[in-house]
């Protein structure tokens, strides 16, 4: 699809944007432009891509978005290679999970082509936005709306989906201690609800136990099943891996309560890899919490796009608390987050072809 360029009459001044640049943090900075496409089903699909100043959105306050929640996102990163050139890393497993996402809230996908094609579009035009902090990446925000104005429960007829992006400092810092996390009370996702989807109200529904386990202390919260409220799932927003003393893996399985995370699916390959047996099933609290003090545990990580992989120190709940090995990064943790950043930086050989060069 062929895109319209609309020139941005007030950029951010260059010394303004170098200065913050050097100190992005994550999630509040943003750069100059953004992607935009239609789409109308009276129209035949999707129209009118555009790439122009990021700016406010003119939508109708009866836009099915505001009222009905059809929102979904992705999130990925543009990096930096050694060889100065820039990448990304498995886009095309995004644009096919924006695409699941889309059919469990009644979307329409947006071809998978088109989903790159925007965000290389969108990295072309505003490659002056990297941070120049270390381990910086552009983080690169697609997301679909439904703008129809209309008060009725069935799905819209008119979308539009855009992306934007925020340069990003290093989420984990090097030598910071593992993280604690608290066991929510709070369900996260059901059996046949939108776990598996990556829309707005499943984060929604994390801020409340989320802003308990800050509260308290702690860096991140702990969701168990629906159900039985036994079983681990996931943390507010990356998945979970248990490194056990006899050489296994295991990280809970994928079952439309848990989102298949993209970082998720590379480590279990990259594990595997390193001659380590990896499998996907459940693993209750009670469990963890036992083998953990047992010794039979000895790492614990977790991971997302935004953290890549970090180190679980601490576990904390109305049970009380435990500590995963010695309470601070292991070593396997370190050893896979090292190879998996030096494939998305271009330092450590691609042999999967998940990196995809900007040409």
């Amino acid at each position: 699809m062929k895109f319209e360029r609309i020139p941005h009459s007030a950029p951010m001044p260059t010394a303004e944007r170098d200065a913050a640049l050097a100190n992005p943090g994550f999630g509040t900075l943003f750069s100059d432009h953004m992607v935009t496409i239609d789409y109308d089903e009276a129209k035949g699909g999707w129209y009118s891509a555009k790439i122009g100043p990021r700016e406010p959105l003119m939508l109708d306050p009866a836009a099915s978005v505001l009222h009905y929640a059809q929102e979904i996102f992705e999130g990925l990163k543009a990096y930096k290679q050694v060889d100065g050139s820039i990448a990304f890393f498995r886009p095309e497993a995004n644009a096919r999970r924006l695409n699941a996402s889309a059919d469990r809230l009644a979307m329409p996908h947006l071809p998978e082509e088109l989903f790159i094609q925007s965000v290389k579009e969108l990295v072309r035009t505003d490659k002056d936005w990297f941070p120049t902090v270390e381990g910086g990446a552009l983080y690169l925000r697609p997301f679909m709306i439904a703008t129809e104005p209309f008060l009725g429960v069935r799905p819209a007829k008119q979308y539009k989906f855009l992306v934007i992006a925020s340069p990003a400092g290093n989420y984990f810092k090097s030598g910071a201690k593992a993280v604690s996390i608290w066991i929510s009370d709070y369900t996260r996702a059901a059996p046949g609800g939108t776990g598996e989807a990556k829309c707005g109200g499943n984060y929604a529904a994390s801020l409340v136990p989320t802003g308990q386990a800050f509260a308290m202390g702690h860096d991140q919260v702990l969701f168990l099943d629906a159900a039985e409220h036994k079983w681990v799932e996931e943390l507010g927003g990356m998945n979970l891996f248990f490194v056990f003393d006899d050489g296994r893996v295991i990280t809970p399985p994928l079952g439309g309560t848990i989102l298949p995370g993209i970082t998720r699916n590379s480590l279990i390959t990259l594990l595997r890899e390193q001659g380590l047996e990896v499998s996907e099933e459940k693993y209750s609290i009670d469990q963890w919490r036992e083998d953990a003090r047992s010794g039979r545990l000895i790492e614990t990580m977790a991971c997302g796009t935004a953290a890549v992989v970090t180190p679980v120190g601490k576990v904390s709940g109305p049970a009380g608390e435990f500590e995963i090995g010695s309470g601070g990064p292991g070593q396997l943790t370190m050893k896979i987050r090292e190879k998996l950043v030096g494939i998305q930086k271009g330092a450590v050989e691609d042999t999967h072809g998940w990196v995809m060069k900007l040409d």
